[in-house]
C-alpha cells in the first residue's frame, strides 16, 4: 500500500491537487493553493505514518475561513472512511 502512495505522491501535480479540492467544493485561491500543495509534497509520509500529529489549526491562517472549516471536514470525512488502512 505504501509504494501505491509514494508514487501517485511523487507524480502529483498542482492541477490534480486543485481538480480535488474543486470536485470536494473547496475554491482555493492561488495562494491556498501552492501553500497546500508545497505541504502535501513535503508532509505526506510524515501524515501516513502518524495522521495525529496533523495539527491543521497550525496553518488556518493560511486559508480563508470558509475553506479551512471545508478542509477540517474533508480531513475527517477521509480519516474516518480510510483511517484504518494506515
Amino acid at each position: 500500500m505504501y509504494n501505491l502512495i509514494e508514487r501517485y505522491m511523487t507524480n502529483l501535480t498542482k492541477d490534480q491537487l486543485n481538480n480535488f479540492a474543486i470536485q470536494n467544493n473547496v475554491t482555493l485561491s492561488e495562494e491556498e493553493l501552492d501553500f497546500t500543495y508545497e505541504f502535501v509534497k513535503k508532509n505526506w509520509e510524515t501524515i501516513i505514518r502518524n495522521p495525529n500529529l496533523l495539527n491543521l489549526e497550525r496553518f488556518k491562517d493560511r486559508y480563508s475561513i470558509e475553506n479551512y472549516q471545508k478542509i477540517q471536514k474533508l480531513l475527517q470525512f477521509y480519516y474516518q472512511k480510510y483511517g484504518h488502512l494506515l
